[in-house]
């Protein structure tokens, strides 16, 4: 076909990529403004965030300048048989996604297959061919609970790739591990896997 072999060799910028972002209920959640901001940047990468009703406490949703959908799209969107199921079809559109703080509770929820909201319902539905990328946040005694290690392995038994939380003061007060990797950090990470993945292969 012509202009194939030139198309094929163009960089990733060219490509269209598509990254869902899932929020839970830590303190960390405030930076998800910051987050979606930085994602932005990243040439021709689309966004949307899917919240939990608990994150929706930590930041103002005017300040997110992509598709936020909650719980309450879910029903809203499906009415009878033939309607389309919003989890499934956030799990088609996306290349990957990026859960981002992941607290303890919602961590819990995924190593068991708990999937009684949006967002674990769209991570239960995850096509593994897919990357999907986790950023643990919580406090330090949380952390150190012998289960978490447990549910992080668990996580990483699935194929998820895990962005380690990080020692810093807390905003309890404690100082330890436990902080959401930094922003930047998060990015860097994801850039990572577009460029290793080559993704996606939308027009």
């Amino acid at each position: 076909e012509p202009g194939f072999p030139a198309e094929k060799s163009s960089p990733m910028p060219q490509k269209k990529s598509r990254i869902l972002v899932g929020v839970t209920g830590s303190v960390a959640a405030l930076k998800l403004p910051l987050l979606v901001t930085e994602l932005l940047k990243i040439p021709q990468l689309e966004v949307k965030v899917v919240t939990t009703e608990r994150a929706k406490h930590f930041y103002n949703a005017q300040e997110i300048p992509v598709t936020l959908y909650s719980d309450e799209d879910e029903w809203q969107l499906w009415k009878g048989r033939s309607d389309p199921v919003l989890h499934i079809e956030l799990r088609r559109w996306a290349d990957l996604m990026l859960v981002a703080p992941l607290d303890a509770n919602t961590l819990a929820k995924l190593a068991n297959g708990i999937c009684d909201n949006l967002l674990t319902c769209v991570i239960r539905a995850w096509d593994l061919s897919k990357p999907l990328l986790f950023c643990p946040a919580m406090n330090t005694a949380m952390w150190e609970h012998p289960i978490t290690a447990q549910q992080v392995e668990q996580l990483k038994g699935f194929g998820y790739t895990e962005i380690p939380c990080v020692v810093k003061k807390l905003v309890c007060g404690d100082e330890g591990r436990g902080a959401m990797a930094e922003v930047w950090t998060i990015v860097e990470s994801v850039k990572r896997i577009l460029e290793e993945r080559d993704l996606p292969r939308q027009s």
